[in-house]
């Protein structure tokens, strides 16, 4: 059976643009309001990512961090992300859904466990940004034999010889970092430059479907669209914080913002 990843990247391109992916924090800044966001943003997206609230991030900026933290806050636990997630999925509008963690969680929820629960309540795909090449070797084997897809990491400093071993071990999808930097931070490279960086992985691997995030504003997407897929992340969690902060509906805000993403990759 074709993973939603690889039907949403195919139905993406049969319209001959980007994937557009989301990232937002489950349940910032509580559970109720992110499950309205998602439910609210989907329509015009093509997959979802969902971060597990985590206290101890690696490469998240400071908008990441604010919405892991009013989460944490509010009592989010892993098993109310479960949850959260197969509510999602219940809706008819659903997208597929990554969720972005780190190992320890899943560690200490246990490997099997916790992948046969992602796959129970309806995960299509895993990034768990601190088990790297080749440490996540056995665990993205495992992911696949459940069908679920586990997405590789590629960093700038990725050296050609790592990079062909990470692709040729890789599910249909892969994330290529922009930059050295942690997310929400400015682009300290060019447009231009991220996209050779995008074609070298391209022309490694033209049948992956390569997605590039950090540092994907309103200003730079445009320039950025003939990629297979790209996240924005920082961006959401910035306008659900100021949301908040001006006691306005985080819902429609965010909404209003990734409707106009969209347009920008048309």
């Amino acid at each position: 059976m074709t993973n939603p990843i690889n039907l949403a990247f195919k139905n993406a391109k049969n319209e001959n643009r980007s994937a557009l992916i989301s990232y937002t924090v489950c349940g910032d800044n509580n559970k109720k309001t992110s499950l309205d966001i998602l439910k609210s943003i989907s329509k015009n997206l093509d997959i979802i990512e969902w971060g597990i609230p985590h206290n101890c991030p690696t490469a998240d900026g400071k908008e990441i961090q604010n919405s892991s933290y009013r989460a944490l806050k509010n009592g989010i636990k892993l098993n109310d992300v479960f949850k959260l997630v197969q509510k999602y999925k219940q809706n008819k509008s659903s997208k597929p859904l990554i969720l972005m963690g780190y190992y320890q969680m899943i560690f200490n929820y246990g490997e099997r466990k916790f992948i046969k629960k992602c796959k129970e309540v309806g995960v299509n795909g895993l990034i768990v940004v601190d088990l790297s090449y080749p440490d996540n070797k056995k665990f993205s084997k495992l992911c696949k034999k459940n069908s679920i897809c586990f997405v590789q990491l590629i960093a700038p400093t990725t050296s050609m010889k790592r990079m062909k071993e990470i692709l040729s071990i890789s599910d249909s999808m892969v994330y290529m970092i922009s930059m050295i930097s942690t997310t929400g931070s400015a682009l300290k490279v060019s447009t231009n430059k991220i996209m050779k960086n995008y074609e070298i992985i391209k022309k490694l691997s033209p049948s992956k479907n390569i997605v590039i995030g950090f540092g994907i504003t309103e200003k730079t997407i445009s320039k950025l669209k003939n990629a297979d897929g790209l996240v924005v992340g920082s961006l959401l969690c910035r306008k659900i914080s100021k949301s908040i902060s001006r006691r306005q509906n985080p819902v429609t805000n965010v909404s209003k913002l990734v409707k106009n993403l969209k347009k920008k990759i048309l």
